[in-house]
C-alpha cells in the first residue's frame, strides 16, 4: 500500500511516540476517507474500511455502514478499530458495534495532532 501523505510539522511539546501514533492513525483515516467517497459515488450503503489503530502493520478490514462511519467522522478524535485493537493508554471505547469499536483519543498532545491531521478539520 502506498501511504505517502503530506509533510507533517509537529510542535516540540509532543513526544515522538505521540507524533507517530497520530500520524499512523491519521493515515489510515485518510485512506478510509477515500473509501467512503468512492462508496458514496457508487451509492452503496456500506464499505470495508481499514482498522484505524496505531499498528502500522494492521491491515484488518471492517464492514461499516456509511451512515455509522459518518457519525464516527463527525468528531476528529474518533476512529474505527477492530475489536481488541484499542490501546487504553491513549484511547477509550465510546461505542461497540457489530465487528468494530469506535474509540476516542484522549490526552492533549495526541488529540491536537489528530485534529490537525483530520482532512475534514478547519485546521487541516
Amino acid at each position: 500500500r502506498n501511504r505517502a501523505g503530506p509533510v507533517i510539522v509537529v510542535s516540540s511539546d509532543m513526544s515522538s511516540s505521540e507524533e507517530r501514533i497520530g500520524e499512523i492513525q491519521s493515515l489510515f483515516r485518510d485512506v478510509n476517507e477515500q473509501i467512503a467517497e468512492a462508496a458514496d459515488r457508487f451509492d452503496v450503503d456500506s464499505a470495508r474500511f481499514y482498522c484505524e489503530c496505531h499498528d502500522p502493520g494492521c491491515g484488518e478490514r471492517l464492514h461499516v455502514p456509511l451512515d455509522e462511519y459518518e457519525q464516527v467522522r463527525a468528531k476528529s478524535t474518533r476512529f474505527v478499530h477492530a475489536p481488541g485493537h484499542v490501546e487504553r493508554r491513549f484511547e477509550r471505547v465510546v461505542a461497540r458495534r457489530r465487528g468494530y469499536a469506535v474509540v476516542e483519543k484522549f490526552g492533549r498532545a495526541l488529540t491536537a495532532i489528530v485534529r490537525r491531521l483530520d482532512p475534514r478539520s478547519e485546521n487541516a
